[in-house]
């Protein structure tokens, strides 16, 4: 007998000890929960088949933003290629405009953020770029007709106006908040289906050397984005806007993963500037600069990659009159360093025409401050970042 309570002390003793490590270790395989598995996200499901928790559902964040983004439809006429004997006045005389091609009617869709209850919109600059109409759908199915206050190419942004009152503006988030992992959702209209919801992370920030815009910062997502998203939203787990849907990296023409997003941070400033003055004005010092090598910190014997070299400086411009050379490696804007031509061409740009700048510059082996007096950097198309535009 007493072997047997002896045998059953120890069991106990055993069973306890296994209680307590599952306790310690594994608490959540002592408590039974029906798990639903979508697409790799375990969803644990409380009484009542409500999913529980932020990440769980984005219903709030959707609910919240999606009356704040709007579809917007453009037309234009295009004329086909022009019959050369048209420009004859005596074929002419015979033939009028019988060979002269009809201007053709092209139409384009794209999406747009209410940013004011009074009704200015923010969208990209391509989507209304040559329109000689722009319709705008609202959430709540109501068309009106939109002008352009102004759109700024540089950034690939643009602002519209309708004419109505109490519409539901969204609320601006915090783009310089973002981290790598946070969860957004697009919303937009892709391929004209109507509005649309799509959740990723944020896949990257700061993206820039991208030839898409000259000024370039973009928000990286996995949220898709496809034809039609542009201009579109893109918002926080709270549905807070935090970037204005611009372009995607595709071979296929759809979302493969990869899509980048303006900032609201930048796309605000430009936005306010637009809407007071109707352009937006940035400095200009007349230089051209270029990313540093390895084979130019070599040749340079720099002590760090930091900074951008001088290739070119325009004559009696800005930085020639202060005395700034080519070959000389820009390393500084006001105390701000340098650290790519990228990042110098925000660096100035953001200078105020007609106040003065000290550039500080790598000359040889020595270091050397300029004083620079900023002028208004003219207008251009999209071009590559860092060329000729700083």
């Amino acid at each position: 007998m007493r072997k047997y309570w002896l045998l059953f002390a120890q069991g106990v003793t055993i069973a306890l000890a296994v209680l307590f490590v599952l306790v310690l270790f594994k608490p959540e395989l002592l408590r039974w929960q029906p798990q639903l598995a979508t697409d790799g996200l375990t969803i644990r499901q409380v009484a009542g088949g409500t999913p529980s928790g932020s990440t769980n559902s984005f219903a709030g964040a959707a609910r919240h933003a999606i009356p704040s983004v709007v579809n917007v439809f453009t037309k234009k006429q295009v004329r086909g290629a022009r019959n050369p004997l048209m420009d004859d006045p005596v074929f002419r005389h015979f033939f009028g405009d019988r060979f002269d091609p009809r201007p053709q009617e092209v139409a384009n869709l794209g999406s747009g953020v209410i940013v004011s209850a009074n009704g200015y919109i923010l969208t990209n600059h391509h989507v209304v770029d040559g329109a000689d109409e722009i319709q705008i759908a609202l959430s709540s199915g109501r068309t009106l007709p939109a002008k352009v206050v102004g759109t700024d190419p540089e950034t690939d942004l643009a602002v519209l106006k309708i004419e109505a009152a109490s519409l539901p503006a969204i609320t601006f988030g915090q783009s310089d908040s973002l981290s790598v992992g946070d969860w957004v959702l697009a919303i937009g209209n892709p391929f004209g289906v109507g509005q649309t919801v799509t959740l990723g992370i944020v896949s990257a920030l700061g993206r820039s050397h991208l030839g898409i815009n000259t000024f370039e910062n973009f928000i990286q997502t996995d949220a898709a984005i496809n034809p039609g998203n542009s201009g579109g939203a893109l918002v926080d787990a709270a549905g807070n806007l935090v970037g204005i849907n611009s372009a995607i990296y595709s071979r296929t023409g759809g979302s493969q993963g990869i899509g980048f997003a303006i900032p609201v941070s930048l796309a605000r400033q430009v936005m306010e500037q637009i809407i007071r003055e109707g352009s937006v004005t940035r400095g200009w010092v007349g230089i051209e600069v270029q990313d540093l090598s390895p084979e130019l910190i070599e040749s340079f014997d720099l002590k760090t990659g930091e900074g951008a070299l001088i290739a070119g400086v325009l004559k009696s411009g800005p930085a020639d009159l202060a005395g700034v050379k080519p070959g000389d490696v820009l390393i500084a804007v006001n105390g701000k360093p340098v650290s790519d031509s990228s990042s110098l061409l925000n660096l100035i740009a953001v200078l105020k025409p007609g106040e003065s700048a000290r550039l500080s510059v790598a000359r040889k082996s020595s270091n050397m401050e300029f004083d620079v007096k900023v002028a208004r950097r003219p207008p251009q198309l999209a071009q590559q970042p860092g060329e000729g535009g700083n």
